[in-house]
């Protein structure tokens, strides 16, 4: 109102007022030029008034409070987008900047002005008539230019109403007087002040007289409180002297009462009792003091004489303070802005710290939530790396290098096959698939980051789940978790995929979990807990079948693999007394290596089965990702007996180191050793076929492998379908001793995965989850990457036969390259054992 007092009253618009009668074409158009003029004066006060005060820059924190939404709006938007907490921050500090910026640009009218709360109740107040009478002058939300018409019109018709004078400008302001009282007082607003002013403002007067308006004033508050249905919380004691008390008489209705009107009871004699008399009688009549026929009654005034003989000065002795009965609580004394300043404080550095632990402790997370299904933990030479399972947009190895073989690419490119698949199948088919969760070791360590020993048991799951997707009715979905560099996790991992497993039972089973560690029966546990059956290819624990029903795997046994090995070390071991034979193996005790100690236990057993007189086993350390060999060299090789045979229950990584320890020392260098060791060694990539890995001159290395590839490879077409759906394979690179597939991992993982599924999809239909693990002892598949994958002489707690099997021979050729050769070998379904035979080292 001040703003509209102040832009009628400047100078500017003295000779701008219309002086046509309204209503001709003239007077029609002055009237549009003057309210054009008002509003630029009107633009250029920001609608505010013109003195600053204390209430001004109130007025301004009010108009920071109108883009406070428009920030916060702004940041969450660009949380859909999950970027850093920070970046979500700047999009709507950003945001506010410029919207602040834009509405203070010179000669504009204030941005959301119709969005403003002094706006709105300037509109939807009854009080003020109609500006222009086929308009509507009500604010909407999202038709800005309607609301700022409104407000335009209303605005010259207010400023005309103040410039004819009359009541009506006292009645204004004593309006909106009342208006901002009703906003100092209400609960629901953003500071909560109605909370903390549980009581009205009083205002007193001590003398009011027609000359210095007060009476005006009582009357003008009298006749807004009449004409509007609000309550306001104003309470106003005044004086009036005697002579002047017929200016607020009640009119000259009051003294002949109509008929059949009862006549008032005399008041009390006593000034308390006659206090509270008054007060009823006023309250009483209060509804019908406001009916338009007591047109000169004040009905919001309570005259109270007070008689000069019955005044006297109250002595200090005699006053008394009264506690209320019901004190505020300390919440609304101590509320006020800075408490909220404090609070908001307090909230934003606690969000920031809850937003930065999220941040450091899942791999993906936003300022207030995280996807909780990935976690990141501390990864084997320092720094962290991402485990779980993947059900958002999470990257495993998103750090890793690349190295020269490329797997860090690789696994990104899978991980995006993977990912566009499994948006077809919700896509095309959201009623008909099933979920299979690949767990693997996505990821690698600062060692050597290059080494992603996943990302070839990934290209047989996502393999499978393409040739399953392009022929079957029932589709397969595939989620990937996990479980770190060399699954040092995996027992995060399981706990992860069995949560998600409940809250998805599309989810049939698991394909993975393929290295042998002291928390694989734990994680077994979890996942039989979970109801979740396990096919793992390439785990060769001889415990787990044992002691889990959920448990299947296409791996031989450690303790066959032994046995396999027998037959070679049968025809080493000459007649006679037997040679000297050790069992080197990883020290276990602070690590989570299990396959190492399965290893050595069932290779000495072998060694002594055989006629080798064993030498006490050694155990060597594995330092920062290196292993802690000289010293164990210089005792084998130096000693008094030398062994010929050595059964190396290690991994491949420590292959290498081994032979360069023994074959630089003078004990060994020139001795014929044979060295055995188990599956491990079918990862290496030995310089024969273009890898790394070497064998020392005189070392004959004998290892067993998972996957007999060669004698399948004729019967399955698991060959033509990885040239059909693998991107990054050559032409005629597409054999069974390339280089992608030379392992076994591919094909093992393949397998699995396609065993899983026909368990889940018996009969083109898609399968419980329970259904799945009963259907998994009815698996008997042809055709297979690796022969014959048959569950189904699988016993409940005990071993079964028929895994696929190979024995390979690794020699250093003249040339001084490392050349492995077959020895022999079994496909996936055989069950006939093998022989020395065929096993025939000469």
């Amino acid at each position: 109102m001040r703003a509209i007092q102040e832009a009628t009253d400047d100078s500017e618009m003295r000779e701008h007022w219309p002086t046509a009668a309204s209503g001709t074409p003239d007077g029609n158009a002055q009237r549009e030029r003057a309210q054009t003029h008002l509003l630029r004066i009107l633009a250029r006060q920001r609608w505010r008034p013109r003195r600053p005060s204390r209430r001004n820059r109130q007025m301004l924190l009010s108009d920071v409070q109108q883009f406070l939404p428009m920030g916060v709006l702004g940041a969450f938007t660009a949380l859909l987008t999950r970027p850093e907490w920070y970046v979500a921050v700047l999009a709507g500090i950003g945001l506010m900047i410029l919207l602040a910026g834009l509405n203070h640009v010179p000669g504009r009218a204030p941005l959301f002005l119709w969005l403003r709360a002094e706006s709105r109740w300037f509109l939807t107040t009854t009080f003020l008539q109609s500006a222009a009478r086929r308009q509507s002058t009500s604010v909407r939300l999202l038709r800005p230019v309607h609301s700022w018409r409104a407000i335009a019109a209303r605005a010259y018709d207010v400023a005309e109403a103040m410039r004819e004078g009359g009541p009506f400008p006292l009645q204004l302001y004593v309006l909106a007087l009342f208006e901002d009282l009703r906003d100092n007082h209400r609960r629901r607003s953003w500071d909560l002040r109605g909370f903390k002013r549980t009581r009205p403002p009083v205002l007193f007067l001590r003398r009011v007289s027609r000359e210095n308006g007060g009476i005006e004033l009582i009357r003008a508050v009298s006749d807004v409180r009449s004409r509007r249905s609000e309550l306001d919380p104003l309470l106003i004691v005044a004086g009036v002297a005697a002579g002047d008390a017929a200016l607020l008489d009640r009119g000259a209705d009051d003294t002949n009462p109509p008929p059949g009107r009862p006549s008032p009871v005399s008041p009390p004699s006593r000034l308390p009792q006659r206090l509270r008399h008054w007060y009823d009688e006023w309250a009483g009549n209060l509804r019908a003091d406001q009916s338009p026929s007591r047109t000169n009654a004040l009905p919001w005034v309570l005259r109270i004489p007070l008689p000069h003989d019955e005044l006297a000065q109250l002595r200090q002795s005699d006053w008394r303070c009264v506690r209320t009965r019901h004190r505020p609580p300390v919440a609304r004394l101590v509320w006020s802005a800075h408490s909220l300043l404090l609070v908001l404080a307090l909230v934003v550095t606690a969000g920031v710290v809850h937003a930065r632990e999220l941040h450091r402790t899942y791999c993906s997370a936003g300022l207030l939530t995280a996807d909780r299904d990935t976690e990141l933990r501390p990864a084997p030479g320092g720094g962290t790396e991402c485990v779980g399972i993947a059900t958002g947009d999470v990257r495993f190895g998103a750090q890793l290098s690349g190295g020269t073989t490329g797997e860090g690419k690789r696994l990104q490119e899978l991980q995006r096959l993977v990912r566009a698949e499994n948006a077809k199948v919700l896509r095309d088919h959201p009623d008909a698939y099933v979920t299979v969760v690949y767990a693997g070791p996505l990821s690698s360590s600062s060692v050597d980051p290059s080494l992603v020993k996943g990302a070839e048991e990934l290209t047989g799951v996502y393999l499978a789940q393409r040739v399953v997707n392009e022929n079957y009715t029932v589709k397969l979905r595939v989620l990937l978790a996990n479980g770190g560099a060399d699954m040092g996790h995996q027992r995060v991992t399981a706990d992860a995929i069995a949560e998600y497993a409940g809250r998805d039972p599309s989810v049939v089973g698991v394909v993975g979990f393929g290295r042998d560690l002291q928390s694989s029966p734990d994680v077994t546990r979890r996942l039989h807990e979970a109801g979740l059956p396990v096919v793992s290819g390439t785990n060769s624990a001889t415990y787990l079948p044992k002691e889990f029903s959920n448990w299947f795997s296409l791996a031989a046994p450690d303790e066959h693999q032994a046995e396999a090995l027998g037959l070679v070390a049968r025809q080493l071991r000459p007649r006679g007394r037997g040679p000297h034979a050790l069992v080197l193996a990883r020290d276990t005790k602070e690590s989570q290596d299990r396959y190492t100690s399965e290893q050595a236990l069932y290779g000495g057993r072998m060694l002594k089965r055989e006629g080798f007189r064993t030498l006490p086993a050694q155990r060597y350390r594995v330092a920062n990702g290196k292993p802690e060999l000289r010293l164990h060299a210089e005792r084998i090789c130096r000693g008094e007996d030398v062994p010929s045979v050595i059964y190396f229950a290690g991994r491949v990584e420590d292959i290498g180191p081994l032979m360069t320890q023994l074959g630089t020392e003078p004990g060994c260098a020139n001795r014929e050793i044979s060295i055995f060791t188990g599956d491990d060694l079918s990862k290496a990539k030995f310089s024969g076929t273009g890898g790394r890995d070497g064998v020392a001159p005189r070392i004959t290395l004998y290892h067993a492998a998972l996957a007999e590839l060669k004698e399948a490879s004729s019967r399955t077409a698991f060959y033509e379908d990885a040239a059909n759906y693998l991107p990054w394979l050559k032409d005629g690179a597409v054999t069974y001793d390339a280089a992608d597939f030379a392992s076994g991992q591919t094909a093992l993982s393949h397998d699995a995965t396609r065993a899983l599924y026909w368990a889940a999809s018996l009969g083109d239909v898609r399968q419980s989850r329970a259904a799945t693990w009963v259907n998994l002892r009815n698996v008997k598949l042809d055709g297979m990457a690796t022969g014959t994958i048959d569950f189904t002489h699988a016993p409940l707690y005990a071993e079964r036969h028929g895994h696929s099997i190979v024995l390979k021979r690794v020699r250093r050729t003249t040339g001084g390259l490392a050349e492995a050769s077959v020895l022999c070998s079994r496909p996936a379904g055989d069950t006939e054992p093998l022989t020395v035979r065929e096993c025939s080292v000469k």
